[in-house]
């Protein structure tokens, strides 16, 4: 018959042997790649000298003046869609800006872009617009940041 101590004595050598292979596993087959994940924010300016709106919905009943990016990953990219409308009265042509960032480093890793197709706007009338945030894959030193877009209109 076995005893008490002889069983916690071998079960504990299990243990041990146990965590000293994982040990060594991880040692001898480290992660290919590391990721790190952040957070972010950025605000929506609009310049209004063109009469420009910038929506969250198609109806154009909320305005979209600042989004959040959500966790990105190295590599990755996110989109939104808002709705961009011409308020003023003549035709108008869109250009994007970003300006602001902060850090100023993460404008080396990030980059927006959009699918506005550079048609003029008519007046009264509304375009869908899909911004795309990427993330360089080999971002580093960088866990939160923000920065500001600017919509151009030009008549």
């Amino acid at each position: 018959m076995v005893t008490k101590e002889a069983l916690i004595t071998g079960m504990m050598l299990m243990l041990v042997t146990y965590t000293l292979g994982l040990s060594l596993v991880s040692q001898a087959f480290p992660a290919g790649q590391t990721s790190t994940t952040f957070s972010s924010t950025g605000s929506i300016q609009i310049q209004t000298s063109a009469g420009i709106g910038v929506y969250l919905d198609s109806e154009c009943g909320t305005q979209l003046d600042s989004m959040s990016w959500g966790t990105l990953q190295p590599g990755g990219s996110q989109t939104t869609t808002c709705y961009i409308k011409n308020e003023g009265s003549s035709a108008t042509t869109l250009s994007l800006e970003t300006d602001g960032w902060s850090p100023t480093s993460a404008e080396t890793y990030l980059n927006l872009n959009w699918d506005y197709s550079g048609d003029p706007i008519n007046p009264n009338e509304m375009v869908q617009v899909t911004l795309t945030l990427s993330v360089d894959s080999s971002i580093e030193g960088i866990s939160s940041f923000s920065f500001d877009i600017t919509i151009v209109g030009t008549s």
